[in-house]
């Protein structure tokens, strides 16, 4: 097999629609769609390996896709501000078709972490180009803005698309990042709701000095990474981020890879590879060399003949009985995963730098 980074930029390519659109995993049915959480960090990825063209058309697909919605978020907006309930018509879809068209059938639609993350990236990829957004890019920039600073507060499906009803510690740091981004994007001051977050996140995200899934529960997700990196919510040194770390080491990490949160069974709840090289990317800004490493060759071992990397691997399940119902359910794994690709890109590249 050819080196495993050549790979994944070749799998990203080769996979990446016409209209920009990166398919969450192109063989996998349920996944042959283009999330903005995957895609923003794929494009991300991109971008830190010099794939830069690959990033800007899926931005062009992503700000045209969020446009030609603006009827329906000003609807958002209106309802919001007039104290009515959001129906399930009335919120941005999760994940569209690589054409930019909304899936027909029913799925937990209401996610906005995705579109905070989008926002993130997209800053950082014009950081990198080093010239200003298209006028379409701002205007999808200031819809989206408008959006997040509305319903943020909203319950809403976290980033593994679970537990509607709650507020997601990670998906409020994924806003947080989106909201900072904007106001370099569009110079648009955001400061009141940036705190508004902080001081929500800093009274109810915490339990015994560490960060929690969700505000109600003491339980720890892998996703709690994002409030360092790459959200930067806090320092490295922030004891509060050490603690929950730590407690993802000792409580999510029970083979060589890590887990997303203790209690999943979905395939019976296996090691994800992208959490795996996310807390690699997370030592690699701390400087512990050596962690970093043993998990970008934890990573590499998990790639096929094919050079393909899955979503999970089902050597040390939390459910061993939920796999094989899945498996009928669903197929085999999906794989090759994009997003897992994209960590494992940016854990290599961060490594070199």
């Amino acid at each position: 097999m050819t080196d495993l980074v050549e790979r994944s930029i070749e799998i990203i390519l080769h996979y990446q629609a016409p209209s920009g659109a990166y398919p969450a995993c192109p063989t996998f049915p349920t996944y042959q769609y283009s999330w903005f959480r995957d895609g923003a960090f794929i494009a991300y990825a991109m971008d830190q390996v010099g794939e830069n063209k690959s990033a800007t058309t899926f931005f062009d697909w992503a700000t045209s896709v969020i446009n030609a919605r603006e009827p329906l978020i000003h609807r958002a907006l209106e309802k919001v501000q007039s104290g009515k309930s959001l129906e399930p018509g009335d919120v941005l879809h999760t994940r569209y078709t690589v054409d930019g068209r909304e899936a027909n059938e029913e799925w937990p639609n209401f996610q906005l972490d995705g579109f905070g993350t989008l926002l993130w990236s997209l800053e950082k990829h014009v950081e990198l180009s080093q010239s200003p957004p298209p006028e379409s890019w701002t205007k999808a920039v200031s819809l989206l803005t408008a959006y997040l600073s509305a319903l943020w507060l909203h319950p809403c499906y976290d980033c593994w698309e679970e537990l509607p009803d709650k507020i997601h510690t990670h998906t409020l740091a994924a806003i947080h990042a989106g909201l900072g981004a904007s106001q370099t994007l569009i110079d648009q001051d955001q400061q009141a709701t940036l705190q508004l977050i902080s001081d929500y996140l800093n009274k109810e995200a915490l339990v015994d000095g560490h960060f929690v899934k969700y505000s109600g529960t003491d339980v720890v997700d892998a996703n709690l990474l994002g409030l360092v990196v790459p959200y930067q919510l806090y320092p490295l040194d922030d004891i509060r981020i050490q603690r929950t770390i730590a407690l993802i080491e000792t409580t999510l990490q029970n083979g060589g890879g890590i887990h997303r949160f203790s209690t999943d069974t979905y395939y019976g709840g296996g090691e994800w590879v992208l959490l795996s090289a996310w807390l690699g990317w997370y030592y690699a800004h701390c400087g512990d060399r050596k962690s970093a490493l043993a998990l970008l060759e934890w990573v590499e071992a998990q790639a096929d003949t094919q050079g393909h990397l899955p979503e999970q691997i089902p050597a040390t399940l939390n459910d061993p009985t939920m796999y094989q119902p899945w498996r009928d359910r669903w197929g085999e794994i999906a794989s090759p995963l994009l997003w897992s690709h994209a960590k494992y890109l940016i854990l290599s590249e961060s490594l070199k730098k």
